[in-house]
């Protein structure tokens, strides 16, 4: 399914979203990490500080306080660089996508910050994305948290673009 939106001509919704999809996976991966080791030194650390208080509360600990944690660093981590460049997160990057205003201006901040609230847990972050891809909107590429903010996603680049064909052979 192709439709035109704006200036950015031709869109395939399907591929836009796994391309979301993929962007936000590399993205959560370092961050993970970082936060699994932050975790880690709070918490699990035999001489941690917090290790013998939640002990009792384990479930609770994996289901909401590490996504919480992992989700604050991933939350500053998107805010911060959308607002300033508008895809510099690694994973839109590499999946040639772009944040910017439904009229194509720039994100600001804080509109930045309002799309990327639902990063703060992986649960309210599936969501926003079955929302988005689910109901319609003003534009099919936004989440739900886009929405509010005014922000759309968009391809700046064919990533997976097929490659050129061959020149034909000289006349004999």
């Amino acid at each position: 399914m192709s439709t035109q939106y704006g200036s950015t001509g031709q869109v395939d919704i399907g591929s836009h979203w796994l391309l979301r999809i993929v962007a936000a996976i590399i993205d959560s991966i370092p961050w993970a990490i970082i936060g699994w080791v932050i975790w880690y030194f709070l918490v699990f650390n035999p001489g941690a500080p917090l290790a013998t208080a939640l002990l009792p509360l384990s479930w609770l600990v994996w289901f909401f306080l590490y996504p919480l944690v992992y989700g604050l660093i991933f939350v500053i981590y998107s805010t911060v660089l959308e607002a300033s460049t508008g895809a510099a997160t690694l994973g839109k990057k590499l999946m040639g996508l772009q944040v910017q205003m439904l009229n194509g201006n720039k994100a600001t901040f804080s509109q930045t910050f309002k799309r990327n609230i639902s990063k703060i847990h992986w649960l309210i972050f599936i969501i926003d994305f079955i929302i988005g891809i689910a109901t319609p909107g003003p534009d099919p590429r936004q989440r739900y948290f886009d929405r509010i903010a005014g922000t759309t996603v968009v391809s700046v680049k064919q990533v997976f673009a097929p490659a050129a064909p061959p020149p034909p052979p000289p006349p004999p």
